[in-house]
């Protein structure tokens, strides 16, 4: 009896570290696991904000010509603006009133969008107050501006003075050259620059303006 005795208890205690031995075996390979997949988790985790980063930066990319894009086209905007704000009570045809307050209508929002560009950029923010040519450094009333399009002061002081029939027809001359002026502005992002959202946006101004002087040069009698 007592040797039976003897013999359950030395095989109960081996069984019984048996189990304990595998139950630390257990944990230890459970740690592992997590570390693993904690590990892994990590990784992913930085490939995941890696790829973000790199996306986001692809986004945002600008270059010199789109900084010069929006500076040069945020005063040469204004002046339309400028000219188009005389239409409302010196022109005599509804149809160059019309005209007048479409190009209102586009160019006021692009000049804000153009400027948060800027803003975004760290770059300068040409001001819209006053004169377009006071808003450009070197520019003044007496003279002329080296951006395409761009009228001198001498031609604004005529137009801002004319009235009527007088009015429309130097409205629409004005007008035609200004908008070449930004249609070539435009073209030179397009070929050049490589923000997305300022390249549509020159996209846009080449199709609308070009399609605008075609229709200023009918109201001309022009074709």
């Amino acid at each position: 009896m007592r040797n039976t005795r003897t013999l359950n208890t030395r095989t109960l205690t081996g069984r019984a570290a048996m189990a304990a031995a595998f139950v630390t075996a257990a944990l230890v390979l459970a740690a592992c696991g997590n570390d693993d997949s904690s590990s892994t988790g990590q990784a992913g985790g930085h490939s995941s904000a890696s790829s973000s980063a790199s996306a986001d930066a692809t986004a945002g990319a600008h270059n010199a010509q789109d900084v010069s894009f929006a500076q040069g086209m945020i005063p040469h905007h204004q002046q339309a603006l400028e000219m188009a704000e005389l239409a409302a009570d010196r022109a005599s045809s509804d149809k160059v009133k019309d005209l007048a307050s479409r190009i209102e209508g586009a160019q006021g929002p692009e000049i804000k969008t153009l400027s948060g560009w800027l803003t975004s950029w760290g770059e300068d923010v040409p001001t819209t107050s006053g004169s377009a040519a006071e808003s450009m450094p070197g520019m003044d009333h007496s003279a002329g501006s080296a951006m395409p399009g761009m009228m001198d002061g001498s031609d604004m002081d005529e137009l801002e003075k004319s009235s009527g029939a007088d009015f429309d027809t130097m409205f629409l001359t004005m007008m035609i050259d200004h908008h070449k002026g930004a249609v070539d502005m435009a073209a030179a992002e397009k070929n050049k620059g490589e923000y997305g959202p300022a390249t549509t946006m020159a996209d846009g101004i080449v199709t609308t303006q070009t399609a605008e002087i075609a229709e200023m040069n009918k109201l001309l009698g022009k074709n």
